[in-house]
């Protein structure tokens, strides 16, 4: 599916205020991989650009949110992070025009630099868990108001609304429910305290890039500030990290003892953000994890 030629000039006008000077596009590519956005290389004058479209009415914010995210990731300089040259609207159409990432090879040293950055970047805390504005996981909101204590914030601003949203849809039954709120009354309990992190909020392989140099480039953030152990468990939910990533953050920020042990409860988040998002197994993942702990 081609650009329409109004979007086009929009972003020409965009690319050529952020560079001081006149740039064409001269022509443009789908890029395949997204479920929410259409994306497209963009080839110019001035070099290749990468820009993602999606329906305005449908997804009111979503760039807006995104390129919040992804300048607080950058201002951090933990991790690489494409430059964001701007985002808007030309008709029906909301797009994020952003710079564009050559690919590399992920070597040893590209898991290790990872995560090394990672551990750096959750380093950046600050004074409630939250966020002083909302945001997007996927396509689905994510309110961030901000609260004293992790479980607190856990259960009102990520599980409990999920849940509800996923039993009123009948993707999660009556028993599950009430398991969900058992574990609530033991989240104290359960997550050792620990200060506010600057997390990703949703780390898993598609979100990281490998530029040529072998560096490191998260993308699609979803941030706030939460357990660290949350970046950690999504990075494991879905496989693509190897070990010497791990190992990294370990070295370089150590988790407190029985990490692992929480993995599976950090990704009860995520997991029910796919039973809303995909259904199918989802589900079945939910009910498995809340045996355990609840």
């Amino acid at each position: 599916m081609a650009l329409p030629g109004s979007l086009i000039e929009r972003l020409c006008e965009q690319l050529s205020h952020h560079l001081g000077e006149h740039a064409d596009i001269e022509h443009h590519e789908p890029v395949g991989g997204g479920s929410i956005c259409a994306a497209y290389r963009l080839h110019s004058t001035a070099g290749r650009w990468f820009v993602k479209v999606v329906d305005a009415e449908r997804h009111p914010g979503l760039f807006a949110a995104e390129t919040d995210g992804l300048e607080r990731l950058r201002a951090t300089g933990a991790v690489r992070v494409p430059l964001v040259v701007g985002h808007g609207e030309d008709h029906d159409e909301a797009y994020l025009l952003l710079e564009h990432i050559d690919g590399g090879l992920r070597s040893t040293a590209f898991w290790e630099a990872l995560g090394r950055g990672l551990a750096a970047l959750h380093r950046h805390t600050a004074p409630h868990f939250g966020l002083e504005r909302d945001n997007f996981i996927g396509s689905l909101p994510q309110v961030n108001t901000r609260e004293a204590d992790w479980p607190t914030f856990l259960v009102r601003h990520r599980l409990e609304p999920l849940v509800r949203r996923a039993r009123d849809r009948r993707r999660l039954d009556p028993a599950t429910v009430q398991r969900f709120d058992r574990l609530y009354a033991r989240l104290d309990t359960l997550f050792p305290p620990e200060p506010p992190a600057l997390l990703h909020g949703d780390l898993w392989s598609g979100n990281v890039l490998c530029a040529t140099d072998g560096a490191p480039v998260l993308i699609d953030p979803a941030v706030y500030h939460g357990h660290r152990e949350m970046d950690l468990a999504m990075a494991r939910l879905f496989g693509g990290f190897e070990e010497a990533f791990f190992s990294a953050y370990q070295a370089e920020h150590p988790l407190e003892p029985g990490w692992t042990e929480r993995v599976e409860l950090c990704q009860l988040y995520p997991l029910l953000v796919h039973v809303l998002l995909f259904g199918g197994g989802y589900a079945a993942q939910v009910e498995g994890v809340l045996r355990r702990f609840a």
